[in-house]
């Protein structure tokens, strides 16, 4: 056998060229395999494994978990006040990560009640929510606070909104925008035709008529119809509505009423603001 010159490698029997060609070849074909298995993973992954973070589903996908929400939340209230949808808040320019914007969406109840004990009130929607949503009322900074998970990361809280007021919302948190969010909407003409009585009673609505909806658990459509009408400070609210239920509050600067519709009336300043509501049922 002849010595090899130092600094030179062996030259390679064929023996040895062959196999290593065929280790070659089975590393590639093992990467192909490799890559082909995690596109199928990542693929049925998408499609059936739910989110993990609020960032994997977009304000079109979540807005609509927030819409069925306010649903259940107006049929949650019963017969414990009288409801009325509030507009949506959209606030762009929030930050989903250190270099993406993103959109937030919050809708909300306010909710008429007729004696003070918030916590009570808080505590039978609770038990009244979907039992997958996990629902318990809680004290935070001293008063208490209805929280729960309404699914694909739509936080649903309930708190005071001032004397006699409960406020219920849903929000998504900062989320990529995707599409966009579309408020549902609804044929509330007997509602408008409610509200444009008591607007008329006071002269002319003030501002645009606003139309809110929200899909029902059980089928059909929660409907809140507000204006708002200039009206003297002697000119009482109950009256605007004529006879029905008894209502939770009459005073001089507000007035609520269950039914179907519901009116809920205030007075600010020189204004009244009105909403006629048709609730999910309970």
């Amino acid at each position: 056998m002849s010595a090899v010159p130092p600094g030179y490698a062996p030259p390679s029997r064929p023996d040895q060229q062959t196999s290593g060609r065929r280790r070659q070849r089975w590393l590639v074909a093992a990467t192909v395999v490799w890559a082909v298995l995690l596109a199928g993973l990542t693929w049925w992954s998408v499609r059936n494994d739910p989110p993990t973070v609020k960032e994997q589903r977009s304000l079109s996908q979540a807005g609509p978990v927030v819409d069925r929400a306010i649903g259940e939340l107006t049929a949650a209230i019963g017969a414990d006040g009288v409801p009325a949808l509030l507009p949506d808040r959209l606030e762009r320019g929030c930050r989903v990560t250190p270099l993406d914007d993103g959109t937030s969406l919050e809708r909300g109840i306010e909710v008429a009640i007729a004696d003070g004990d918030v916590r009570d009130v808080l505590r039978r929607v609770a038990d009244r929510l979907p039992p997958r949503w996990r629902a318990g009322v809680s004290t935070y900074d001293g008063e208490p606070l209805l929280r729960a998970d309404a699914g694909d990361f739509v936080a649903v809280e309930g708190r005071s909104g001032g004397p006699g007021r409960v406020l219920l919302t849903a929000a998504t948190g900062c989320r990529p925008a995707g599409a966009g969010y579309r408020a549902p909407t609804a044929d509330a003409a007997g509602e408008s035709a409610v509200l444009a009585r008591a607007l008329g009673r006071w002269g002319r609505a003030a501002g645009a008529i606003q139309v809110l909806a929200a899909p029902c658990p059980g089928g059909g459509t929660a409907r809140t119809v507000r204006g708002e009408a200039s009206a003297a400070a002697d000119q009482p609210l109950a009256a605007a509505f004529g006879a029905g239920a008894a209502p939770v509050e009459d005073t001089a600067d507000r007035y609520a009423r269950p039914g179907d519709p519901a009116v809920l009336a205030e007075r600010v300043d020189e204004r009244i603001r009105v909403a006629v509501t048709s609730p999910c049922p309970a």
